[in-house]
């Protein structure tokens, strides 16, 4: 292996943006994948990862010849070295729909082979828009934002996605080392904090850093005791003229538009008619089962699956008054041999891994005239979208939502129709 990289400063000029938070440069033949630059920049990188493949990592710690979309940084803890929170904070509005078009398109193309102009819509605000977050908390005590690929913390909690109101008094306080801290802003404003007991421990020793990083993962994914500090931990969620009851530590979309946009999106492309089996898989609270149960009508319905047990029983709570709807608690894998035959409609909204093979095969095989999908990573997104066309679906409709001001995030919106 060639001598490592590691801490050596080049001089570099950056090409296409990659899915990640970086752009693209090439030195001496290796791939650099460089954060905190933008497309067509002549930057001097900073080497901070080498394993000694193909590609390594680097800060862009000066910008020589900038790109005419670059702006000051809009989150004053992010850049080379800090929080991992705005990864574009230093790019235009513009520039940022620019970006995350040409992610969204290099991946459809790629994975997919999908050749399709990609528009990536905005809402308006670039701060202040997150209504939930999640902060580590050290051995200090304190909590913070992790730095970029690292478990270390940055406690200034001065990250301008959310309201400054989200953020009052959490650094005056100590919690326990190693929690998390969940905070929910809920429609009407009010704020809930809940701490989330650490990860247990493991007392198994040997396996190797692969099967150590596995158990860090799975400890951490696992059921954790957690205590409301500030209110009552259960926020309260409109969407439309309905109300949601949900626990402030559990998923819900973060941006305040995003509900209700997603919502009238679904409901317009699933086009579901009196009578209609519509499934809504991966249907967290029932939202989406919500905005097209009335479709449906008396004579339809909408079976709704979800892994989250927490999330089905708050969703029966706020659907109690729509018998079309039918929510039930279990990985979408597991259950979906015994839904209901025949779907008009499937809409999927599966975590950032994607549905994958198995579950699009099986909604292919159910023979819906429509498929609604949506996806919150490109890459997975544009997988599930070629599964779809493997098995004759054709690609009707795509739309793409700037859902993540100052990330390099972005939602997607397919309908699919054979």
């Amino acid at each position: 292996m060639s001598e490592s990289w590691a801490g050596r400063v080049l001089e570099v000029v950056v090409g296409t943006p990659g899915h990640g938070g970086f752009c693209v440069a090439r030195y001496d033949g290796r791939v650099i994948f460089v954060r905190h630059s933008l497309p067509g920049e002549t930057v001097r990188a900073l080497i901070t990862e080498d394993t000694g493949g193909s590609f390594c990592r680097a800060d862009a710690v000066e910008i020589v010849d900038a790109s005419p979309e670059r702006i000051a940084p809009l989150c004053p803890i992010a850049g080379p070295g800090a929080s991992g929170c705005c990864d574009l904070s230093h790019t235009s509005e513009a520039g940022a729909r620019a970006w995350k078009a040409a992610v969204v398109s290099e991946q459809l193309r790629r994975i997919a082979r999908v050749e399709t102009d990609v528009d990536v819509e905005t809402w308006g605000e670039r701060t202040g828009w997150r209504t939930r977050l999640r902060l580590g908390v050290g051995a200090d005590g304190h909590a913070g934002f992790h730095r970029a690929r690292s478990a270390e913390l940055v406690t200034d909690l001065a990250c301008p996605q959310s309201p400054a109101v989200a953020y009052d008094g959490l650094a005056d306080r100590t919690w326990t080392p190693g929690a998390d801290l969940a905070v929910a802003l809920d429609s009407d404003g009010a704020r809930h904090v809940v701490e989330i007991a650490p990860p247990g421990s493991s007392s198994r020793a040997g396996g190797g850093a692969r099967r150590a990083a596995s158990s860090r993962r799975a400890r951490r994914s696992a059921p954790r005791a957690h205590r409301a500090v500030v209110g009552s931990g259960r926020a309260r969620q409109r969407v439309g003229d309905r109300e949601w009851t949900v626990d402030a530590h559990g998923f819900w979309q973060a941006h305040r538009h995003a509900p209700d946009r997603y919502s009238a999106v679904v409901r317009e492309w699933a086009d579901v008619r009196p009578g209609d089996t519509v499934w809504d898989l991966y249907a967290g609270a029932g939202v989406f089962a919500a905005a097209v149960a009335g479709d449906a009508g008396s004579s339809g319905s909408v079976v709704g699956v979800e892994a989250g047990a927490d999330a089905v029983r708050d969703g029966r709570a706020a659907l109690a008054d729509l018998p079309a709807v039918d929510l039930r608690a279990a990985p979408v894998e597991h259950a979906i041999a015994d839904l209901p035959a025949d779907p008009a409609t499937v809409i999927l909204d599966p975590p950032r891994a994607g549905a994958g093979k198995a579950v699009v095969a099986a909604v292919a095989d159910a023979g819906p005239r429509r498929v609604v999908h949506v996806g919150c990573d490109p890459a997975s997104f544009a997988r599930d979208v070629g599964l779809y066309l493997s098995h004759g679906y054709r690609l009707e409709h795509l739309r793409a939502f700037d859902a993540f001001p100052l990330t390099s995030h972005v939602e997607c919106i397919a309908a699919l129709v054979r």
